[in-house]
């Protein structure tokens, strides 16, 4: 996989809970340096983001329920549509881990539905949290994503421990099949690192140290 290639899926993010403005400035020049096509910045700077990254064509995403999915469903589609209104065109949504770990999957599944109504036919994605489930909650989680007219599924948020696999994210594109999104975030810290995370068949890559990525170096980020 070439440089450009791999700039292209890669979603550039800043989401620790510490950046302040003149952090979210600096990082949205360095996705205008870089050539990213994404960012991820936490809603409250989605904004300001947004008026620094329009004009150069890209695009502001946005988690939602961050970082650990327990919000109510009203919650996370309030936040979700005001995020909109700020400029964010791709929506990142935690699922509901403790309504999974329950076996309450009609719950789950509503949870990401209204969600993705909510985003009125943006990208939607929705992290599990791959290090937190068994296997038998990776393929239901994926199986309900999918359901729920979602358009990805993500490894995870890299704050709540582990992050993608390889073999996780074979897993998951085993059961969402070749035409869904997999989204590969959390311990994704060099170039072979990326490249062998594409080739299991991730097409989306999120990463804070994306800089080190690309450039052939290794980040110490995990977020």
């Amino acid at each position: 996989m070439d440089k450009q290639n791999l700039i292209d899926i890669i979603d550039y993010t800043l989401l620790k809970p510490t950046a302040n403005k003149d952090d979210i400035t600096a990082f949205c020049q360095e996705t205008i340096d870089y050539g990213f096509k994404t960012v991820f910045v936490n809603p409250y700077y989605v904004a300001h983001a947004y008026s620094l990254l329009n004009e150069h064509g890209v695009k502001v995403g946005v988690p939602i329920g961050f970082s650990l999915g327990g919000a109510t469903t009203n919650t996370k589609v309030a936040e979700t549509k005001e995020a909109i209104q700020n400029g964010a065109t791709e929506i990142d949504m935690l699922i509901n881990l403790g309504a999974l770990k329950s076996k309450e999957y009609d719950t789950v599944k509503q949870d990401i539905a209204e969600v993705v109504k909510a985003s009125e036919g943006l990208t939607t994605k929705v992290i599990i949290e791959t290090a937190l489930l068994t296997k038998e909650e990776k393929v239901a989680a994926s199986n309900l994503i999918v359901e729920a007219g979602a358009d990805f599924v993500k490894t995870a948020t890299g704050f709540n421990g582990g992050g993608a696999t390889v073999e996780d994210v074979q897993l998951l594109r085993s059961v969402v099949g070749d035409d869904f999104g997999v989204k590969a975030a959390g311990g994704v810290r060099t170039y072979e690192d990326a490249v062998n995370i594409v080739k299991a068949g991730a097409n989306r890559i999120g990463a804070s140290g994306a800089i080190a990525i690309i450039s052939g170096g290794t980040s110490t980020a995990s977020y």
